[in-house]
């Protein structure tokens, strides 16, 4: 994939919180989740200890490009971890059932926002940061882009609160690279809802409307941090979709 990142024609809403850049330190550590086992394989052609984060939209395809991920890492001698957001350990795994389940009770938008935060403090310091310590390449489903694009765009929360919270949960830790998988609203709710055996969560049941916003304001946050995220077509075949992902791996 080429390196400047494929940022669609999409409206550009009124404000644009989150133009701030995110420069990555020199010797910055990473950190990672809990929900797969490290993996190592044979070879050594990918310098280690980096903090790769996967964002898009539900149906975007992460599970699938996190796995696609630590294969290739693998097979080049690299230990990588899978881990997800909201979750990772597993007391963050009780948090992220309180913000997913659907309920009688109402969970209001900044209630909402904390309890992603207190899961993340929890993953951040249980699992990313000992695990990028380790020198462990560390692939996370969804990390603070998230928080910027559902509570953020989605949401209508104020941009600096979050960016607060998020400076007081993880500090200058900041991804090496985010996959944004972006492909059509109407084709990820239609692969989310036809999962088999699966009853939507609080997210998926919402409005296409709430998801277009959420999809602006991903693109928008790889729009003004383009040597970090990279756009992936997530809407094309799963050859495809491996392509873009190896070559946006191959040159970190």
């Amino acid at each position: 994939m080429p390196s400047e990142p494929c940022v669609r024609s999409e409206p550009r809403v009124a404000s644009e919180p989150w133009v701030r850049s995110e420069p990555r330190l020199a010797g910055e550590p990473r950190v990672a989740s809990e929900r797969g086992a490290s993996v190592s394989g044979a070879g050594n052609s990918v310098s280690p200890g980096r903090f790769i984060t996967l964002e898009g939209i539900e149906g975007a395809g992460k599970s699938t490009v996190a796995q696609l991920a630590v294969g290739w890492l693998a097979a080049r001698g690299i230990t990588a971890r899978v881990t997800r957001e909201p979750g990772g350990t597993p007391l963050a795994e009780r948090v992220r059932k309180i913000v997913l389940e659907r309920g009688p009770e109402a969970v209001s938008p900044q209630a909402e926002t904390l309890l992603m935060f207190a899961a993340r403090s929890i993953h951040v310091e249980n699992l990313i940061r000992p695990a990028l310590a380790r020198g462990e390449w560390v692939i996370c489903d969804r990390f603070t882009d998230a928080t910027r694009a559902y509570q953020g765009y989605g949401r209508g929360l104020d941009p600096a609160w979050i960016e607060q919270l998020a400076l007081a949960v993880h500090g200058d830790l900041q991804p090496d690279c985010t996959l944004l998988l972006d492909l059509p609203v109407a084709l990820g709710l239609s692969r989310a809802r036809g999962r088999s055996g699966t009853a939507a969560d609080r997210f998926e049941a919402e409005v296409e409307e709430f998801f277009e916003r959420v999809r602006t304001g991903y693109l928008l946050i790889a729009q003004h941090n383009p040597q970090r995220v990279r756009v992936i077509d997530a809407s094309r075949t799963l050859p495809d979709v491996t392509e873009q992902v190896t070559r946006v791996l191959e040159s970190l």
